[in-house]
């Protein structure tokens, strides 16, 4: 019999696995049934079965008509806190993006090795344009707004050129790295003392989006978030 780290012997598997089918389900582009849950996280259908149920009694998963699974209202109340005085902060400020450049607009957070997003504006001047949630999230080094992050802070060995890249002209451009057939603009948001705490990116179809037209916008906006939050 192989011993348990003093690490795993720490944690709730239940809770582990109720969280993973909650992050699985809340960050899915598509609403997803029991079965599929089960199969990507490997579970048995009786155990996610269950784990469903106590979600949906805490309001953070429900079913649609079809017995589809999508993240709850609880989650919103949750997630509500979550840098509640950036994103109050910041929301206006994307919102204006967002319709200016008719572009859904987005604030990304470091994570670990993860960059995440923790507030979307929609532009209410088009119907034509991505939807993004919060709560998406991919690796740091790939996308405009890992990139972008990535070059707020100082130079590191084996970067990506297009770190370097960004860090010269103070904005990131990427296409088809996280949304196949999309593109992105991210700009970091650097405080007062230096310090980057978050990106502003757009997303919008990669044919139709004009870096050097859309780039400025976007500085703009970290500029002023910066200033705001310092």
């Amino acid at each position: 019999m192989v011993a348990q780290s003093s690490a795993d012997s720490s944690r709730s598997q239940t809770l582990d696995r109720g969280l993973r089918a909650l992050n699985l389900i809340a960050t899915s582009s598509a609403p997803l049934t029991i079965d599929e849950v089960a199969e990507q996280l490997d579970l048995g259908r009786s155990v996610t079965y269950r784990m469903i149920r106590t979600l949906e009694d805490h309001r953070l998963v429900v079913r649609d008509a079809s017995g589809r699974l999508t993240g709850g209202t609880q989650l919103v109340v949750l997630a509500g806190g979550v840098r509640a005085e950036m994103k109050a902060i910041a929301a206006p400020i994307l919102t204006d993006l967002a319709n200016t450049l008719e572009m859904t607009s987005f604030l990304v957070v470091p994570e670990d090795q993860e960059a995440v997003t923790v507030l979307v504006a929609e532009p209410t001047s088009t119907a034509a344009h991505v939807a993004y949630r919060p709560g998406t999230r991919h690796p740091l080094d790939r996308g405009a707004p890992g990139i972008a992050l990535l070059a707020g802070l100082g130079p590191k060995p084996n970067e990506r050129a297009e770190v370097t890249t960004a860090r010269n002209s103070g904005w990131a451009y990427s296409e088809g790295e996280v949304i196949e057939g999309m593109a992105s603009i991210a700009a970091p948001i650097t405080t007062n003392d230096g310090t980057t705490k978050a990106a502003v990116a757009v997303v919008h179809l990669a044919l139709s989006l004009n870096s050097h037209d859309v780039a400025p916008l976007v500085v703009s906006a970290a500029n002023t978030l910066g200033l705001k939050l310092s």
